[in-house]
């Protein structure tokens, strides 16, 4: 089993940046061979994409975010961030790290990000 947990969450106001962080528990080799992403959840909303990675470091990226996020991984600190700038009022979410491989899938508990002045 793996566990996600995410950090960097908070109050920030339009235009500034935050730092999402996923710390994944479990072997190396099996969180090298995965693929990680982040979702998110707004009030009323549907749970969205924002950002994937593949165990090759190919990334995919929601249209919403695209210029303005950057996903990136380390497989020996067993991490996955999530780089925010730019962030706009509608950037407001619970963001949540994904785990896939093969037909396995975990989700952390999230983190608050909530966008205003």
């Amino acid at each position: 089993q793996v566990q996600l947990v995410e950090s960097g969450g908070g109050l920030v106001q339009p235009g500034g940046s935050l730092r999402l962080s996923c710390a994944l528990s479990g072997s190396i080799f099996s969180i090298a061979a995965s693929h990680l992403g982040w979702y998110r959840q707004a009030p009323g909303k549907q749970r969205e994409l924002v950002a994937t990675i593949s165990s090759g470091g190919t990334t995919n990226y929601a249209d919403s975010v695209k210029g303005r996020f950057t996903i990136s991984r380390d497989n020996q600190k067993k991490t996955v961030n999530l780089d925010m700038n730019s962030l706009k009022p509608e950037d407001t979410a619970v963001y949540y790290c994904n785990y896939r491989r093969l037909s396995v899938e975990y989700w952390g508990k999230g983190t608050l990000v909530t966008v205003s002045s």
